[in-house]
């Protein structure tokens, strides 16, 4: 293990618009965020955009923001809007469902 793990934890809320529901994006953010080894959760709103709070080191959260701006294979997003909050300690990765 590396001295990441000492880092401050960060917390952000995004909000991902464009072709986001019905391809995957909420399980595809959970698969990612457990490989970067960041918590939180993700699940679909029901204005169609899909709504996810990363918590981790700043490298783990931006790594997993500049993801979201891609997302998985069908995914066609048009607009990641971020909002930073305090941790709460979360941990794991969920998928929340309404």
């Amino acid at each position: 293990m590396s001295d990441r793990t000492t880092s401050p934890t960060i917390r952000v809320r995004i909000l991902i618009s464009g072709r986001v529901q019905g391809v995957g994006f909420r399980f595809s953010t959970r698969e990612e965020a457990t490989r970067r080894g960041v918590a939180g959760w993700v699940k679909n709103r029901p204005d169609g955009r899909v709504e996810a709070v990363f918590e981790g080191t700043e490298a783990q959260v931006e790594g997993m923001i500049r993801w979201c701006y891609q997302g998985p294979r069908s995914a066609q997003p048009t607009g990641v809007d971020v909002h930073c909050e305090t941790p709460e300690g979360l941990q794991g990765f969920e998928i929340h469902h309404h």
